[in-house]
């Protein structure tokens, strides 16, 4: 989510180079180093992230509720996993 967060942040950065210690270096395209603020880019990767979690999770319970409104309908839960490919979790 870094390099996802620097091309937010740096919109003029073309390539980003990352060594094995850490060490970012960010370019633009004619190759001169964009020097960057690293707590905003970790901050705007935390962002990214719970966003990327948030939409997963409203595709989540879109099935789910797509699935309910199925077996609402009188479908069977075989039928309406042959309709959506939807399977809910088994219970435990």
């Amino acid at each position: 989510m870094k390099h996802q967060a620097i091309y937010k942040l740096y919109p003029n950065a073309v390539s980003i180079y990352e060594k094995p210690s850490g060490e970012i270096t960010v370019v633009d395209e004619n190759n001169n180093n964009i020097s960057i603020d690293m707590t905003s880019v970790n901050t705007k990767a935390e962002e990214l992230k719970t966003a990327k979690a948030n939409e997963e999770q409203v595709k989540i319970d879109a099935k789910v509720s797509g699935n309910q409104k199925l077996l609402d309908l009188g479908l069977s839960q075989a039928e309406a996993t042959a309709l959506t490919g939807y399977t809910p979790p088994v219970a435990e």
